[in-house]
């Protein structure tokens, strides 16, 4: 087996959007069900990026060597194998359910619809079986699914894209939109099988307005990928979420990132997107005017759909200039709530930070184990302040006063732009510094917000309980917009952990809730959190959701299974 495929079937060894094999391709290779598709090296499995092999790569493959070759040995079953555990129809997701693994009434892809779709298509499409279950199992997440994609294509063109939702509604076959594989909670599962549409070779910038501040592009690109090309104009895309994540998916999931606090989510930064919906119909939502008063809101409908209603085939972004000059500080607390208060006493000065991250001690500890470093392992947090040189150094002693006054010690900031560069670089490796901690374990990464004032109630409330528990726990918090995560580790293979895991964030989700907040600040809902919805937003509201999902999917074709949670009917 080539070892890009061994690296896919082990999320620990890398970040999942990167692994694809650059070097063979991938041909003349028959699935369980004896068929034989070919499929060349750029729409084979992604590559390892240069940030990876920087960084945590070597210790995080030495970590999961022995998973690694555990998972080549077992046996998984093929769409068609493995419908059968589907029979009882039992539906995850709904109102207080706890099942792992989703399930799904899965009907074989007709022969028919597989000849139309290579007319379509050529040689982008793929019935390999390494390949459908690469792109049917989350790579960063611990969700699962009794079945697998039974096809993956891969569009060119918006006119593909048309061509090929409005062939699988005619055979109301299911469609799963396919971006970075960076989601949490199992977005691009395939519980009923179908066809998966990867985004990946709709990359394009198809236009920059530099005097406008505005960028159109394909959902298939990177944000990093993006603003490595706007650097050269002095502009960038500010928000920043997992390495690896897209464009069409970030708009997908309402993503947002560090920068949130000052920037907004990615509500506030999409300007206008092209959306083909079920039917194969194209619709643009918006001009690429800054605002608009003309017609419903067809542009913030789409973003946080999570392809529900149709699939993403042109963005136009909302662009920054690059700060002129930016600061970079550290600070160290004894407890998280002694952290959190410095971040609210920050926000309620006016400062305009542009980031505040909280990290705990279990985080840091993690992050010493994996890079070699030797940071004080206690709460921290973390900030960065933008504009003239003047105006940064005088906002960051401003906070230095702030952070005295709650306890704070070793304030230390940089301004070099290697030394912010590694400053940043600890933040962006939390989640693989944890897996490197606990080998052969799963991460259930889970975020909450609320409104800023409950923050420190609510990380109190939370670590108390997270501590007490037998399993690694770490905290981290998007701490300016009260935007809190906690990555949970348990073996997978012990029941026992792995409902400890969902206790911890069971309490997590409605200590959020009964503050006002909600269950996901930036995540998404997927298959995860959708028993979660009721209780935030009501039935009426979901009842509301489902008569939009009806109306612009009436054959429930769009990655199904997802977001509305199964028990809501009206």
């Amino acid at each position: 087996m080539a070892l890009a495929s061994l690296f896919a079937r082990s999320r620990r060894t890398a970040s999942s959007s990167f692994i694809r094999s650059s070097r063979q391709l991938l041909h003349s290779t028959p699935n369980k069900n004896g068929d034989v598709s070919s499929i060349s090296a750029q729409k084979g499995r992604r590559r390892i990026p240069n940030w990876w092999s920087r960084s945590l790569v070597p210790l995080a493959i030495a970590a999961a060597s022995a998973a690694s070759f555990a998972v080549l040995n077992q046996s998984y079953p093929s769409a068609s194998q493995s419908s059968a555990l589907a029979s009882e129809g039992v539906k995850v997701g709904g109102k207080g359910s706890t099942e792992l693994v989703v399930k799904g009434e899965y009907k074989e892809v007709p022969k028919e619809l597989i000849t139309v779709l290579k007319t379509i298509l050529q040689d982008n499409l793929t019935t390999d079986y390494e390949e459908r279950y690469f792109h049917g199992k989350p790579q960063n997440s611990f969700h699962k699914s009794v079945n697998i994609p039974d096809v993956v294509v891969f569009p060119r063109s918006e006119e593909e894209v048309s061509k090929i939702l409005k062939s699988c509604n005619k055979y109301k076959v299911p469609i799963v939109p396919y971006g970075g594989a960076t989601s949490i909670e199992g977005h691009t599962l395939a519980p009923k099988g179908g066809v998966c549409i990867d985004m990946s070779l709709m990359k394009r910038v198809k236009a920059l307005h530099v005097e406008d501040m505005d960028v159109v592009v394909e959902p298939g690109i990177g944000w990093q990928e993006l603003n490595e090309q706007l650097e050269q104009y002095g502009l960038f895309f500010p928000l920043d979420p997992g390495p690896g994540a897209t464009i069409g998916g970030m708009c997908a999931t309402r993503c947002s990132g560090s920068l949130a606090v000052r920037y907004g989510t990615m509500r506030d930064n999409v300007i206008s997107l092209k959306v083909v919906l079920p039917n194969g119909d194209v619709v643009k939502t918006a001009s690429r005017a800054r605002k608009s008063s003309a017609g419903y809101d067809l542009t913030r409908l789409i973003i946080g759909s999570e392809g529900t209603l149709g699939v993403i085939t042109e963005v136009t972004l909302r662009l920054q200039k690059i700060p002129q000059h930016s600061v970079v500080a550290v600070c160290n607390f004894p407890t998280v709530k002694d952290a959190a208060d410095v971040a609210i006493a920050t926000m309620m000065s006016g400062i305009q930070v542009s980031r505040v991250e909280l990290l705990d001690e279990v985080l840091i500890r993690a992050l010493n184990m994996a890079n070699g470093k030797n940071l004080k392992e206690v709460p921290t947090l973390m900030f960065e302040f933008i504009g003239t040189e003047a105006y940064a150094r005088e906002q960051t002693q401003i906070v230095q006063e702030i952070a005295s006054k709650h306890n704070g010690s070793d304030f230390v900031f940089a301004e070099e732009a290697e030394a912010k560069k590694e400053l940043w670089k600890i933040r962006k490796e939390a989640l693989w510094a944890c897996y490197a901690m606990a080998p052969g374990h799963e991460a259930m990464s889970t975020d909450v917000c609320v409104p800023l004032s409950h923050l420190g109630e609510l990380i109190s409330r939370s670590k108390k309980e997270l501590d007490a528990s037998p399993l690694l726990c770490a905290v981290v918090a998007h701490a300016g917009d009260g935007n809190f995560h906690t990555c949970i580790m348990f073996d997978p293979n012990n029941e026992e952990q792995r409902k400890e895991a969902e206790r911890l964030n069971n309490l997590m989700v409605h200590s959020a809730l009964s503050m006002d907040g909600t269950c996901t600040g930036e995540h998404g809902v997927g298959t995860g959190k959708m028993k979660y919805l009721e209780k935030e937003h009501g039935i009426e509201a979901l009842q509301t959701m489902k008569k939009i999902k009806k109306a612009l999917d009436p054959n429930d074709i769009m990655n199904p299974a997802k977001l509305i949670p199964p028990h809501v009917c009206y």
